[in-house]
């Protein structure tokens, strides 16, 4: 048996982010601002330690444009 778990992804849908900043304030490690204060990520996958942030600024984004589960996200 592993004792790995299984990866946390993470998506940031563009089109509804309106750059409230707050994934980025919760885990500025994972959600990175643009120059015009979009957030975006540079891996679908959550850095390991990561995941409680992820998932705390995913749920902090008012207009839930991020997608953080254990099955990869929709395109």
């Amino acid at each position: 048996m592993t004792n790995q778990t299984a990866p946390l992804y993470v998506k940031v849908d563009a089109s509804k982010c309106c750059g409230y900043t707050t994934c980025s304030e919760v885990c500025p490690e994972l959600y990175k601002l643009d120059e015009q204060g979009f957030a975006y990520v540079e891996s679908d996958v959550v850095p390991p330690g990561l995941e409680a942030k992820a998932r705390e600024g995913a749920f902090m984004c008012p207009e839930g444009a991020i997608y953080v589960g254990e099955t990869p996200p929709p395109t």
